[in-house]
């Protein structure tokens, strides 16, 4: 049967329930007897813990309790379980669930208060008296790894967690024969996720055992209990985590928190439901942020510019801790070459510890940075030799004909990286094609008429997709005809229940209606990775289909010998297994699943093994590289300096489309996200680490009236590495997006224009480059 549903844009399935005010996320669970948290922070960037008097607060009527870390010691101590242990980190650098002896920057918990109410728990914990011994801070990577510099862990002999390094080819002889060289410096600054939803966690304690079970607003509901049950000592059979609807997680919801373990803590103590919901304040305080980068790099190139070799140093800021290991810092330099055929490579990247905030993958996990660096130097060797900057690129990418492509770097398990398949040449034409660059002289002479600076900016990338090492699905045919699919691939909003549903249509004809998603529930199924880095199309969905199919043949083995048919003359459609050509000859699938429960005392029809139903676990061998080219036009008054994106194109490739209206879902949010990036969002500290941008009234966020209509242009080139040929899709929209834009504005300042080599930038900003024009 021809596919009815891959490829076709299906209405979302998830949607009327949510859109009917009918989620379920953490804050709408209610269990009797209900407690409520709120945690006491620290104001201090680092400091030492002399005393901690929670006496007044918890005599306050209605207060349950207030637990410090020593509280729990019956039940559990010392610092969490490392999420990503890394061989270079000798020592942990994890939080405890409550801060025991010091703090390493403001937001870090030290006391959890829980009542009857939010409000009774925050003026509660507004009454414990911390003492504090305040100690050196350090908020300047750079400055960190300088002699001398404040610690900020004490005790530690240098700020320096790590050096990352990755080569390939014979860089010193790349650049000795190169016919030019180009240097810069790339800063990338720091900012948070912003999901609509904030982080929750309610732990449910099992009022006739030893359970726990955790409700959270997770990516990563079966990492979260694999190391709450290692922390508390239990089995996971004994821990439950449950992802209900999630409002969002674009990546800092992958990492598991001390709130999840302090709660769950607390919960158990008292023996009662225990819930804690983030505000506004404590997002900007204690969710990881991502991004305070910086690199100095150098280009080799021809003269007719292509470009030949990258060598560089960069510095990372992780903050205080170390929750996700230096997963951040490894996909950074996992991202190089990008797109481009370099013949060698040398870099490095310092991973150094401040007393901010840690930072952990937001939307692209330094993908969005390493494409700054890329495209920011393809267009600084375009203005050195004076030609257009689709030239340079066209020189230097990959070639189809190069496919697959190993690039010389380095995957985490050390695996050679290899591009899959792909046109780069193609998705840039395209993108130029739509956005009509060579119209683009008009409109820049239309809008100098008007008082206003018209640019053009472009900018490539590419995304590995498709993760390891697994996820999961089972598929099962109840015998009320409907198709249940559970699998551990939790969903912040991504459609994974109907892509999903598309796939197992398909596969068993029937009606997407008729099926159902159980998923990002432990107790659902038994194994899970996360839903990160673009990944779950690509493994939970081919679980789905390989399920699925193993599903479709077993219902056909039995049509086969119930209508004494060969399986080559049966056919399924409309969820019934029929005859070719022989009407009304056949069986529906709900008979079947009937038949499989079994019946007592009765033999298994045909020698089948019980249930109509198949589990599949997709083990990805290779990643799989969606890619793409985005352009786009900023207007800027000169007079104010204000930017304003006024067009937006993007050429995407990410495989077959599963669902194209999911797909152009993803890379619209994702490009207003890179615009984010580009031009509002900027999480400022001062030099003792203290954040001055804790409200929506400092930390900008593009809203409607700052994003233009997106234009999206797809390519399907099937990849070879899964059995659907698809490619992720989740962070492609933003990946080139900030280096686009940035791309855009100084092309619209003109070639007398200083090279513009960070972001985010400021109208300020802006004014000062126009001042600094020749």
């Amino acid at each position: 049967m021809s596919a009815r549903y891959f490829g076709a844009a299906v209405a979302r399935l998830e949607d009327p329930r949510l859109v009917a005010g009918q989620g379920r996320f953490v804050d709408d669970l209610h269990p009797a007897g209900l407690l409520h948290a709120a945690f006491v922070r620290s104001q201090a960037a680092h400091a030492r813990i002399l005393s901690v008097d929670v006496a007044a607060a918890a005599a306050m009527p209605g207060v349950a309790a207030v637990f410090v870390m020593g509280d729990f010691a019956a039940i559990a101590a010392g610092p969490m379980p490392a999420l990503a242990p890394h061989p270079l980190l000798k020592t942990p650098l994890t939080y405890h669930p409550l801060a025991v002896d010091e703090v390493r920057h403001v937001g870090e918990a030290i006391a959890i208060v829980v009542a009857e109410s939010r409000g009774v728990a925050e003026d509660a914990a507004a009454a414990v008296m911390v003492e504090m011994e305040m100690l050196p801070a350090i908020a300047d990577a750079v400055a960190a790894l300088e002699p001398g510099a404040p610690l900020a862990h004490a005790g530690r002999e240098n700020n320096l967690a790590a050096t990352l390094k990755a080569s390939f080819g014979d860089p010193d002889g790349v650049f000795a024969r190169a016919d030019h060289v180009v240097t810069e410096t790339i800063v990338t600054h720091r900012g948070g996720c912003h999901s609509m939803e904030c982080r929750g966690v309610l732990a449910l304690p099992d009022p006739l055992g030893d359970d726990l079970t955790v409700y959270t607003s997770s990516q990563s509901p079966f990492l979260v209990r694999r190391l709450l049950a290692a922390y508390l000592g239990r089995d996971e059979s004994g821990v439950r985590v449950v992802a209900p609807d999630v409002g969002g997680g674009f990546g800092p919801k992958a990492n598991v928190y001390p709130e999840e373990f302090a709660t769950a803590l607390a919960a158990l103590k008292l023996g009662r439901p225990v819930k804690w919901i983030e505000d506004r304040q404590e997002h900007f305080l204690a969710t990881t942020q991502q991004r305070d980068q910086i690199w100095t790099v150098d280009v080799a190139f021809t003269a007719e510019g292509r470009m030949l070799g990258l060598r560089g140093r960069g510095v990372h800021d992780n903050g205080a801790y170390a929750p996700y290991g230096l997963i951040l810092a490894a996909n950074a330099l996992g991202c190089f070459p990008g797109p481009y055929a370099f013949e060698a490579l040398d870099v490095s990247l310092d991973v150094v510890l401040t007393n901010m905030v840690p930072t952990t993958p937001v939307r692209g996990a330094s993908r969005p940075t390493i494409a700054f660096v890329l495209e920011r130097m393809a267009d600084r060797v375009a203005a050195h030799l004076g030609i257009p900057r689709e030239e340079v690129r066209r020189r230097s990418f990959v070639r189809a004909d190069q496919m697959p492509y190993v690039t010389g770097g380095k995957a985490r398990d050390g695996s050679p990286i290899s591009y899959d398949s792909g046109d780069y040449r193609r998705a840039l034409d395209l993108a130029l094609e739509k956005i009509d660059a060579a119209g683009f002289p008009a409109r820049r002479e239309e809008a100098r008429r008007r008082g206003r600076l018209l640019g053009l900016g472009m900018a490539s990338c590419v995304e590995d997709t498709g993760l390891g090492p697994f996820e999961g699905a089972t598929v099962r045919v109840t015998p009320a005809g409907k198709v249940v699919i559970a699998t551990g691939a939790s969903s912040q909003g991504q459609g994974h229940r109907t892509v999903f549903a598309q796939i197992a249509a398909d596969a068993l004809g029937v009606d997407i209606a008729d099926v159902l998603v159980e998923a990002a529930d432990t107790a659902r199924f038994p194994l899970g990775i996360s839903t990160i880095a673009s990944r779950i199309a690509v493994t939970a969905g081919s679980s789905v289909e390989m399920a699925a199919q193993k599903v479709r043949a077993k219902a056909m083995r039995f049509a086969a010998h119930r209508l004494e048919a060969g399986e080559q003359d049966l056919d399924l459609v409309d969820g019934v297994v029929s005859v070719k050509g022989v009407p009304g000859l056949g069986i529906a699938l709900a008979d079947i699943a009937k038949a499989l429960a079994g019946a007592p005392g009765m033999g298994m029809p045909y020698g089948l093994e019980p249930d109509l139903a198949a589990t599949a676990y997709f083990e990805s061998e290779g990643l799989t590289f969606s890619y793409g080219s985005n352009a786009c036009e900023v207007e800027i008054d000169p007079e104010t300096g204000d930017v304003r994106v006024v067009r937006y194109v993007v050429a995407h490739d990410c495989g077959r489309l599963i669902n194209p209206q999911i797909v152009d879902g993803q890379i619209i949010g994702g490009v207003v996200h890179g615009i984010g990036n580009a031009l509002f969002e900027r999480m400022i500290h001062d030099a003792e680490g203290q954040p001055l941008t804790t409200t929506y009234a400092d930390y900008l966020l593009p809203i409607a009236t700052e994003t233009p209509r997106i234009e999206i242009h797809h390519i399907e080139t099937p990849s070879p590495r899964n059995p659907l040929g698809v490619k992720g899709a989740g962070e492609g929209g933003t990946i080139p997006a900030a280096a686009c834009v940035i791309s855009a504005v100084e092309n619209a300042l003109g070639p007398s224009a200083p090279f513009m080599g960070a972001h985010p930038i400021a109208p300020q900003d802006v004014a000062a480059l126009l001042d600094k024009r020749q």
